[in-house]
């Protein structure tokens, strides 16, 4: 993993690419990965910030809040404060509980020494009423982050029937954290075209798509950064390696797995 890191990070490097952060945010939950720790340790080489996105199910874990700690930024999923509506929005594993998960929450923020965020994705009719949104600020505050974030569904979500929040309620959303903690964001819109590029088109592709599905216009400036034309995408949805999706009148690709690379 570490060589591989390393010789995408020389490709961007040779093409003056701006590399702000190493982030884990793979296919899954990268705190699974029991070597995550070893990894980053790895990584220190390069000398670039190491950060991670956890949704924060697996803290409670000893090893990984030491394996986590070894990072300059990471980010913790707060969806929501409560059993039922946690359940519903995050569908975790049946048999973890999520005072198990606050309680590694806590322990993990009290000992972090690097930056701490969260993020909530809110979801219309899951966890944007008015006393959801109090308990999960609430418990927010609590783990004392330097910047909370607030998200809505930008890319296309993995069940048709999650659809963003109104703005009247993300307004309100905002507003409850904005009481209680110091430095609040949202992040509801596009979040625009300025992917790093290696030169190939193809893998560059195929390796961001892993992650989340890319916007048509991202798409098409990427490609360009590369040299290369439509063509390159079309020959990929041809070969079943990305399916077109459309979400919100927008045109995005995601990357089919199974498929040949």
């Amino acid at each position: 993993m570490v060589e591989g890191v390393t010789r995408h990070v020389e490709k961007l490097r040779a093409r003056s690419e701006r590399i702000d952060y190493l982030t884990y945010v793979p296919d899954g939950e990268p705190t699974l990965d029991c070597d995550l720790g070893d990894e980053i340790d790895g990584l220190r080489t390069l000398g670039i910030p190491i950060a991670v996105i956890t949704n924060g199910s697996l803290v409670w874990r000893p090893e990984v809040r030491a394996a986590l700690g070894k990072a300059d930024w990471v980010s913790l999923k707060v969806d929501a404060a409560d059993e039922a509506t946690w359940r519903r929005v995050n569908r975790p594993y049946a048999e973890l509980d999520l005072a198990t998960v606050q309680d590694g929450m806590l322990r993990f923020a009290a000992g972090f020494r690097g930056e701490l965020a969260t993020e909530t994705m809110l979801v219309r009719d899951v966890n944007d009423g008015d006393a959801v949104i109090e308990v999960t600020a609430a418990f927010v505050e609590r783990l004392r982050p330097s910047i909370a974030y607030i998200a809505a569904p930008t890319r296309p979500p993995a069940e048709p029937w999650v659809t963003p929040v109104t703005e009247e309620a993300t307004n309100r959303a905002y507003q409850r954290f904005a009481e209680r903690l110091p430095r609040v964001e949202l992040i509801t819109g596009f979040e625009g075209t300025g992917f790093g590029a290696t030169g190939d088109a193809v893998q560059d592709l195929l390796g961001i798509t892993a992650v989340h599905p890319m916007r048509e216009d991202s798409v098409l400036a990427l490609l360009e950064k590369c040299g290369a034309t439509r063509s390159v995408l079309e020959g990929l949805v041809a070969d079943g390696r990305l399916r077109p999706v459309t979400y919100r009148g927008h045109t995005f690709y995601i990357r089919r797995f199974g498929s040949s690379t």
